[in-house]
């Protein structure tokens, strides 16, 4: 039988789609292996397999279990380290571009369209030949607490991403999420700032008014400093019980995408979005994962779904990472623009960029 990196070599060879990943924690790598390269598209949430959902919701595909080989094997990846220090260089049309964005986001703050939206960039390089099994086991070694993933199908293209968000998980009609908002550079003494604890407020607000319409005994935790590699985030953690099975879909709809990804109200930032970025998030802040079932332990019903954060594409040659930040009408252009860069740090070091 062959190993899980030979069978991704063979895979990726005969254009046949694949992801691998580990979750979060776990000392697990699991890949699932499509027999065929069809791009099965999601209709209501009830198939089971791995999700890869864009943000805007209209490419809503899956990797069906059914027909699908899936392999578990434990993780070894201690000796996969890479560099904390990265060069950096400074596109001053990129920084023009961005911050007049973040400007216009502001304004229309001001002028009562919405009180928060998240807005992104994408900045692309071009890259020599990848090593599959050394970057999922950079992501894994560097990033324990994230969910960490390579993703290929022929006709979407190749994805990975080391994502330190929850979009819904749920087991035994449990459901748990979180709400993550606010971004520095992880130091031992943290303080958060009031545009950061209020725009953690809005996304937690947000959440449990979602849930609320399909869940009941919700339960929610204090904000903490979550570290994700070199990254604090403000999170609350919460959790209650699903309503019903059939009311899934729903929940997912009503929660994707979530403040922390897109703004709030949700629709008016949206749109927003559509109309001002100038470029297409396609899959960046969507949602990937276990739908209705565990692939380790095959237990049906149970979802491991995540944002996706600090992804990249890859193309050809030319690696495209995406990254954003949340704006808020305390927000200032010019440290959003950091925000960004110190979050594509994530993604960079793994391939060396």
């Amino acid at each position: 039988m062959l190993s899980l990196f030979q069978k991704v070599a063979q895979q990726f060879q005969n254009k046949l789609p694949f992801v691998v990943y580990c979750k979060p924690n776990t000392k697990k790598m699991i890949g699932i292996f499509q027999n065929d390269n069809v791009l099965y598209e999601l209709t209501d949430f009830d198939e089971s397999g791995f999700a890869f959902v864009a943000f805007d919701s209209t490419k809503k595909y899956f990797i069906p279990e059914e027909l699908s080989d899936v392999y578990v094997e434990k993780v070894n990846s201690a000796t996969y380290y890479f560099t904390d220090e990265m060069p950096t260089t400074t596109n001053e049309i990129a920084v023009k571009n961005f911050e007049t964005l973040v400007e216009k986001g502001i304004l229309a703050i001001a002028e009562n369209e919405f009180k928060k939206v998240v807005l992104s960039r994408k900045e692309s390089f071009e890259i020599g030949n990848l090593d599959f099994e050394k970057v999922m086991n950079r992501l894994h070694f560097n990033y324990p607490n994230a969910f960490n993933y390579c993703f290929f199908h022929p006709k979407i293209g190749f994805w990975i991403g080391a994502t330190p968000e929850q979009f819904i998980q749920i087991a035994n009609e449990t459901i748990k999420t979180v709400a993550l908002a606010g971004t520095q550079l992880f130091a031992e003494t943290i303080s958060w700032e009031n545009k950061e604890k209020q725009e953690q407020y809005l996304v937690t607000d947000f959440i449990l008014e979602s849930v609320r319409l399909y869940c009941h005994n919700q339960q929610v935790s204090q904000p903490y400093t979550f570290k994700a590699g070199a990254i604090a985030h403000i999170k609350t953690d919460i959790s209650a019980t699903l309503n019903s099975k059939s009311d899934l879909g729903k929940l997912i709809e009503a929660l994707h995408p979530t403040p922390a990804v897109c703004g709030l109200p949700k629709e008016n930032a949206k749109q927003f979005i559509l109309d001002n970025e100038g470029y297409n998030r396609k899959f960046y802040t969507g949602f990937l994962g276990e739908l209705n079932i565990d692939f380790t332990t095959f237990k049906r019903d149970n979802s491991d779904l995540f944002v996706n954060l600090r992804c990249m594409e890859i193309n050809d040659k030319v690696a495209s990472i995406y990254v954003g930040c949340g704006i808020t009408k305390d927000s200032i252009p010019k440290k959003e623009y950091i925000e960004t860069v110190n979050k594509s740090m994530t993604i960079r070091k793994v391939i060396n960029l």
